[in-house]
């Protein structure tokens, strides 16, 4: 599928490939979450435009969040994170607390497989580029203490915007292409098969 195409698909299909490894390349848009100021309660979407420098109607997009100096244009967090810190501590910050855009379900707690490739989500072409580990201000805002420990090693990921689009709730999030390394790895197998 050329890029810029809409992904299709639907949240059914949520986790039923997987890659050259056990890493699974189809998910799903579990919610959407925007704080239109630094420091304001989180509003959970149902869709969002996503613009070439960020999510329409957050924070970080008009230049007002928290850590601007090291904003990423859109956060994406693991359902199955939120719902192991859940389980682990009794914190439920389902309601957007967590402070992260996009809730992705179906790629694991620490979304491994996402990070570095690029990554079709809704209409939108994403690109995680670097773990965005949990700070203590979250828990400030979310009123949570211990919150930020919680999501250690399962914050969420920062992620360049490769092509803006819209995003609902229930869309398909599917790998369009493995990060580079796997890429090579995954080529190196087949030729060494080949031998």
């Amino acid at each position: 599928m050329p890029p810029g195409e809409p992904s299709g698909g639907s949240a059914d299909d949520a986790g039923s490939a997987t890659g050259a490894g056990t890493e699974p390349t189809t998910g799903a848009v579990d919610a959407l979450v925007t704080a239109p100021e630094s420091g304001a309660l989180p509003v959970r979407r149902d869709a969002v435009e996503i613009r070439p420098d960020g999510v329409a109607g957050d924070r970080y997009r008009s230049g007002d969040g928290h850590f601007q100096l090291d904003a990423c244009a859109v956060t994406l967090v693991a359902a199955e994170a939120l719902a192991a810190v859940r389980e682990e501590t009794g914190i439920d910050v389902r309601d957007g607390r967590h402070r992260r855009n996009v809730v992705v379900d179906g790629f694991g707690a620490e979304m491994d497989a996402l990070l570095d490739a690029t990554v079709a989500v809704g209409d939108a072409l994403l690109r995680p580029t670097r773990r965005r580990p949990p700070c203590a201000h979250v828990e400030e805002i979310a009123g949570e203490a211990g919150l930020a420990s919680a999501l250690r090693n399962r914050g969420g990921l920062c992620c360049d915007v490769v092509e803006p689009g819209r995003v609902a709730v229930g869309d398909a999030v599917r790998i369009r292409e493995a990060d580079p390394r796997t890429a090579g790895a995954a080529i190196a197998e087949r030729l060494a098969d080949r031998e």
